[in-house]
């Protein structure tokens, strides 16, 4: 968050989001996904990954 005078190199790029204060999770759902992150970096960290295209594909088919 940048909400406060930052001194950053000349072209450093910035990503801007919105971003929310709040949510409608609590702690045990909060838990759960930080769970699921974890174990989801944990998967990408051991290489077991699939290409975004391939996912969403197989998304949109559920969708039909």
């Amino acid at each position: 968050m940048l909400d406060v005078p930052t001194k950053l190199p000349e072209d450093t790029v910035v990503d801007l989001v919105v971003a929310e204060d709040d949510d409608d999770l609590d702690d045990e759902e909060r838990a759960a996904l930080h769970a699921a992150l974890a174990e989801g970096w944990a998967s990408a960290r051991a290489g077991r990954t699939r290409p975004a295209e391939d996912l969403l594909d197989e998304l949109r088919s559920k969708r039909k």
